[in-house]
């Protein structure tokens, strides 16, 4: 959450002159509603399937795709994110992150959620985000983390 995922994932394809897809938007699409109705009407257990539904249309070849923070939590999910393409993780830290989701209604994870609690989150998804093949600084102008991540895409 927070780290520039759609923001950086958008403009690497538009100059790579390749597919975006946002994980999260296509959820959307398929369920009719906001990610935050998803969760606050059906549960994150729902929200989770369709995840797992629809992450292997998302990873079609050529594309440039931003996952949810939770998506790759899922064994499967990372497996096939893993096969299909090459897993890169936008390293921001925590404060940093904080700033641009804490007072956002809209994600769903942090709702009645206290600081601590969502660095604890951000902790344990961590492990994983630090799996990915390669990582770059997001903590940067989001020009500048686009151009390095469109390096690593083309290459």
């Amino acid at each position: 959450m927070g780290s520039g995922k759609s923001a950086v994932g958008s403009i690497v394809a538009l100059r790579a002159g390749a597919r975006f897809h946002d994980l999260d938007r296509m959820i959307e699409d398929e369920a009719r509603m906001p990610v935050a109705d998803i969760f606050s009407s059906k549960g994150e257990a729902a929200f989770r399937t369709w995840e797992r539904e629809i992450l292997p249309r998302a990873l079609e070849p050529g594309a440039v795709v931003a996952l949810g923070g939770g998506a790759v939590m899922d064994d499967v999910n990372w497996d096939l994110v893993s096969a299909r393409s090459i897993p890169l993780y936008l390293e921001v830290p925590f404060e940093t992150i904080w700033q641009r989701i804490r007072a956002n209604p809209s994600r769903p994870l942090i709702a009645g959620r206290t600081q601590a609690d969502v660095e604890a989150l951000f902790e344990a998804r961590r492990r994983r985000y630090e799996q990915a093949a390669h990582s770059v600084d997001g903590d940067r102008p989001i020009e500048v983390v686009a151009d390095e991540v469109l390096k690593l895409w083309s290459a």
